[in-house]
């Protein structure tokens, strides 16, 4: 029997492979070095990456990066992550969705809801962090007679960290353990049509 070859669309192109790898890498490191400030039993991990001195050097130029890495994905897909009807339609399956009853889950385009609200959320927080980092990093220069500032920012930047750290578990998961093949698409870049028209039936794809 003759293996005809199995039909692959391109999910992710090469810049954007590129920039959400570069967004995942600064995020980790910011995350291990924020949880390394946060608390002093997590501090060991500051001394794995070179030193607490070195991670509280790096931390903010890291957050400059993944903040810059996340303006480049905005730019490229704030078009598709508008919500559309089919979107409001999908987020009535939701639970179908994450219990892999795909039968139940009506049809999107190349991104679901709840992957731009993931989005969505992302920039929000990143927003909050960088105003509020900016703040932390220069807070020295803060007058004296405005130290609610530096309250409310350490306030804000560890609401909006820990935000992040849930919505970042929350997409690995559902990457690798409910979409079998997403981790694959954002590493390779391809996907098989089957794919494609599983998951995304709207999606124009383009081979």
């Amino acid at each position: 029997m003759v293996m005809l070859p199995v039909e692959r669309v391109v999910r992710y192109n090469l810049r954007e492979r590129l920039v959400h790898a570069v967004a995942g890498i600064s995020y980790v490191y910011l995350l291990l070095t924020g949880l390394a400030f946060w608390t002093p039993a997590l501090y060991w991990l500051a001394i794995v990456l070179g030193g607490g001195y070195l991670s509280r050097m790096l931390h903010p130029w890291a957050g400059l990066i993944f903040s810059g890495v996340l303006l480049v994905m905005w730019a490229s897909w704030r078009r598709d992550m508008k919500t559309t009807p089919a979107d409001k339609e999908w987020r009535k399956h939701i639970v179908d969705y994450m219990t892999n009853k795909d039968e139940k889950v009506p049809p999107v385009g190349r991104f679901n809801y709840g992957q731009k609200q993931f989005f969505w959320l992302m920039v929000i927080a990143m927003w909050a962090l960088v105003i509020s980092g900016g703040v932390l990093w220069f807070v020295s220069s803060v007058p004296a007679g405005f130290a609610w500032l530096r309250d409310a920012a350490i306030l804000v930047h560890s609401i909006s960290a820990l935000a992040t750290i849930g919505l970042f578990i929350v997409h690995l998961y559902m990457g690798i353990a409910v979409v079998p093949g997403g981790l694959s698409a954002i590493v390779r870049g391809e996907v098989t049509r089957e794919w494609a028209r599983q998951h995304h039936s709207l999606w124009k794809t383009r081979p």
